[in-house]
């Protein structure tokens, strides 16, 4: 089967998968393995925003959405001379990945047949069972229920190492200016790493907040993950989040490694942050995965 992934977390399924050597296109972000975007066709392309700061990025992404634009540009020749037999793609967030509604327009303008699968996981369960998904999709549901029950065993390990403990108050800020809190599956993470998420939207979307609404439950601990960014560039985020959390304890965490896509590595993410919360019960994580700013 001939696998299309238009977005970095279904490209990490995929490898996940064992499904590495079928995947022959992906976007210009995925990232994960390095093979993914060296050896694979980018079939879907954005802009660069590498020298734009977090106000700037969110005053584009902005601007495009009020003016009906889009973020990301398919390839449309490209996917068509790839002859697909699966596209993963997501409808759960323009900002992230090309909606499964222009995939449906650009095949059918082609007059291309290949099955779209969109994945739109709100919590921490519905990730794993887009993994299912995807293995079902790809006719090799056994590792799917493979792969799942691996990342099930682990989180079972990390729930035991805390059980019983005291769980810190902790905050989430996916993004600084202007600042969102958590949403989506984050707020699970925290519950699964031993902590207790406040100012966040569990299963929700993520949405703007004030640094008041973040500040008010008085968390003990405050992550920052920002959406695009490894840890390097949480690090400069969080130097300007220290100022608002005076007594907390902020870490900064490599956001797009460990959780901010809806992928196998969020298990990751959960250990890492249980390494933050409890690191007396949890072993370290690795290095440059996260890193105390104040």
């Amino acid at each position: 089967m001939r696998l299309v992934s238009l977005l970095p977390s279904a490209t990490e399924i995929v490898y996940a998968l064992g499904l590495g050597g079928d995947l022959v296109g992906v976007t210009f972000e995925c990232d994960e393995p390095v093979e993914a975007r060296s050896t694979k066709t980018v079939v879907v392309g954005g802009r660069d925003t590498r020298g734009m700061s977090p106000g700037e990025i969110d005053e584009y992404v902005r601007t495009q959405m009020a003016a009906g634009g889009d973020l990301y540009t398919l390839h449309a020749d490209a996917l068509a001379g790839l002859d697909p037999d699966l596209i993963l793609t997501q409808d759960l967030c323009r900002v992230c990945a090309v909606p499964s509604g222009h995939v449906d327009e650009a095949l059918s303008h082609l007059g291309c047949r290949s099955e779209v699968l969109a994945l739109d996981p709100y919590t921490l369960r519905d990730v794993l069972g887009t993994f299912a998904e995807v293995a079902s999709a790809a006719g090799v549901p056994e590792r799917g229920r493979d792969l799942v029950a691996s990342l099930e065993e682990r989180l079972g390990r990390v729930a035991a190492a805390v059980a019983g403990r005291p769980r810190p108050r902790v905050a989430v800020v996916e993004w600084v200016d202007p600042p969102f809190g958590a949403g989506h599956w984050v707020p699970d993470m925290i519950v699964a790493a031993g902590g207790e998420p406040v100012a966040c939207r569990p299963g929700q979307r993520s949405v703007a907040v004030t640094w008041a609404e973040l500040t008010a439950p008085k968390p003990e601990v405050v992550l920052v993950t920002p959406c695009g960014y490894h840890l390097d560039g949480a690090i400069r985020q969080a130097d300007a989040v220290v100022p608002h959390f005076p007594g907390a304890a902020v870490w900064a965490i490599d956001g797009d490694g460990l959780v901010v896509r809806p992928g196998p590595r969020l298990i990751d993410g959960v250990e890492a942050i249980a390494a933050i919360l409890h690191p007396d019960a949890v072993p370290a994580p690795p290095a440059n995965t996260v890193h105390r700013v104040g």
